[in-house]
């Protein structure tokens, strides 16, 4: 029998908060052994999330800021590899891009510098520490081309599933 196709959904924390924290927990504090005081925080509620589901069980997640940070990108350890981080990415980017930003960042781990590179992020500045893990600045910058035209689009907005 085919392997079921993961679902994503762009969701808020409000909606989907137990989903949500169910998958950090289990990769950010149970997996990385990283502080519950550092993984939550108020960004949460203003951000935009993205929530994967095999089976309707939640398997990854990751936000969008205001800012066009990306960020608590996680997957499941018994789910990786099926490219879910590479979904839940591009859609996150997609996000930024009908915002109209002029490009994304996020704190990349320092073991996952080249999957992010993969997707078009540079690094920038030197290696730093958070949450006890090395991580690193990266930014996809989007070109004038590849931001929406509000007037066309439909406004900064437009591309939220609700």
């Amino acid at each position: 029998m085919p392997e079921p196709a993961p679902e994503l959904a762009v969701t808020d924390w409000p909606r989907h908060a137990r989903e949500l924290s169910a998958v950090r927990r289990a990769v950010f504090v149970e997996e990385q052994g990283i502080a519950e005081s550092d993984e939550w925080d108020a960004a949460d509620a203003e951000a935009v999330h993205v929530l994967v589901t095999l089976n309707r069980d939640p398997v990854g997640t990751g936000r969008l800021l205001a800012t066009g940070k990306i960020g608590r990108l996680a997957v499941l350890a018994r789910v990786r590899g099926r490219g879910i981080g590479s979904l839940m990415l591009e859609r996150l980017i997609e996000l930024g891009r009908n915002r109209g930003l002029d490009g994304v960042y996020l704190h990349a781990q320092a073991t996952a510098l080249d999957f992010y590179a993969a997707h078009g992020f540079a690094p920038e500045g030197p290696e730093f520490e958070e949450a006890g893990i090395p991580h690193r600045r990266m930014r996809l910058a989007f070109s004038a081309e590849q931001r929406p035209d509000p007037e066309v689009d439909g406004g900064p907005h437009a591309a939220v599933d609700r």
